[in-house]
């Protein structure tokens, strides 16, 4: 899976992890780590056997054409790369993968295991659901946390969702078994707008990484990507007149709902965000 003699010691290292599929509305969970790899120029180190983990008539793999003109053919599979961004003071392992179709307690056993002979001391799990938010407000995010500490320092509220759940559920569940601190964040997608990509629901939960890791991660096309996104579904909206009204009844039970955040912690963080960002830049 990984050959440990080839990687370097790391600092503190924090882990990342997405995955397509259920837990993935509109690739918005998986587009952060995408974002992740491409901005701190991470390092695929190794990847798990997806013999054991795949239906590969459900995730088939992909024949095409390498740089040098051969025929490759791409397995389904979930990554580990590692990444030393120059604003944070400890390493990050970035976990990027698909849902495995079977044996999800063995699949969450060998990542875990990997991550902990990297030294890694919290991990960071990313969702998305979709859900009945309007596009032109800002993306809920919701998190969850292993640890009551971590629950106080990072205000968040303990999960009573009670159903199903999918591959990042699990992990996160295993990473309690082990007594392993994690974290979840969760983007509420509009469900009237599923199909990939979602730019503006990535961006909420890079934002929310910025929170967690007190630190800039610089966002590249996202802002401009997230508001052509809008527009777009503005002109979706313009259109149907159905959509329009549909839209505007969830704007007015947002407002209804977040106005105290509104006015108060939620623009506090986001101007301290912004405030950081320019003194930086």
């Amino acid at each position: 899976m990984i050959d440990f003699d080839a990687v370097p010691d790391l600092v503190s290292p924090v882990v990342i992890a997405a995955f397509e599929g259920w837990n993935d509305a509109a690739d918005a969970a998986s587009g952060v780590v995408d974002h992740l790899m491409d901005v701190w120029r991470a390092r695929v180190v190794g990847a798990i056997d997806p013999e054991e983990f795949y239906d590969f008539q459900v995730n088939r793999p992909i024949v095409g054409t390498d740089d040098n003109g051969h025929r490759r053919l791409s397995w389904p599979t979930t990554r580990i790369a590692i990444a030393s961004p120059p604003d944070l003071d400890r390493d990050v392992i970035l976990i990027r993968g698909i849902e495995p179709n079977m044996r999800w307690r063995q699949f969450c056993a060998e990542l875990l295991a990997a991550c902990d002979e990297l030294g890694s001391e919290l991990v960071i799990t990313m969702g998305a659901l979709l859900a009945d938010s309007p596009h032109t407000r800002p993306i809920p995010v919701t998190g969850t946390a292993t640890e009551p500490d971590l629950v106080d320092r990072l205000k968040l509220e303990q999960s009573t969702y009670e159903g199903p759940t999918g591959i990042v559920g699990v992990f996160q569940d295993a990473c309690a078994q082990l007594d392993i601190p994690a974290v979840s964040y969760w983007a509420a997608v509009p469900h009237y707008v599923a199909q990939p990509p979602c730019p503006k629901a990535t961006l909420a939960l890079v934002g929310q990484l910025e929170d967690l890791l007190d630190c800039s991660i610089p966002l590249g096309d996202l802002p401009e990507d997230a508001r052509a996104w809008e527009r777009g579904v503005d002109e979706l909206a313009d259109e149907d007149e159905d959509i329009a009204d549909y839209v505007r009844s969830l704007e007015e039970s947002r407002d209804t709902a977040d106005l105290p955040e509104a006015s108060g912690e939620a623009i506090a963080r986001e101007f301290e965000r912004y405030l950081k960002r320019r003194t930086e830049d």
